[in-house]
């Protein structure tokens, strides 16, 4: 059972593509009895979320949570906001950084940790240029073929 719990890694690409990544945190997320239902079955997406601070609370917004199946009419919504859980320390400074021009928060993975709570990892980043992203691509690729060039000797 244990292995099952662990499994649970949904992850945001595009995150590191788009974002320079700064601070690392992570967060409990407030969720309802069929939300945490369907993200142990794997079926939640995060590659649209992002997090606000309304009131010294941190959201995440716009993370799709599907519906789950074997639930009655007690059913969820899917992209409503959740509540991520940091203390306030974290918050102050999440706060300070995001009136700072050009920062945002973005959700990089929930997952399950080894007392079955959700969690999410988010960080504070910074949108990347046009020439950063083609910056990584290059070493990307440039990756790729060292280590073809590897296997062939």
């Amino acid at each position: 059972m244990s292995t099952n719990k662990n499994r649970i890694n949904i992850v945001n690409k595009k995150a590191r593509f788009e974002y320079q990544l700064l601070d690392k945190y992570v967060a409990g997320i407030q969720l309802g009895g069929t939300e945490i239902k369907s993200i142990r079955q794997g079926k939640a997406s995060i590659l649209e979320a992002f997090c606000v601070i309304e009131e010294g609370e941190v959201y995440l917004r716009n993370m799709h949570i599907a519906e789950y199946g074997n639930a009655s009419f007690y059913q969820h919504k899917p992209k409503a906001d959740r509540k991520l859980l940091l203390n306030r320390q974290e918050i102050n400074k999440l706060d300070k950084k995001m009136k700072a021009k050009g920062f945002t928060i973005v959700p990089l993975r929930i997952f399950i940790n080894n007392k079955g709570l959700a969690k999410v990892e988010i960080a504070l980043a910074q949108g990347k240029k046009l020439y950063d992203k083609r910056q990584d691509l290059k070493e990307k690729d440039d990756k790729r073929a060292m280590d073809r060039i590897k296997k062939a000797y």
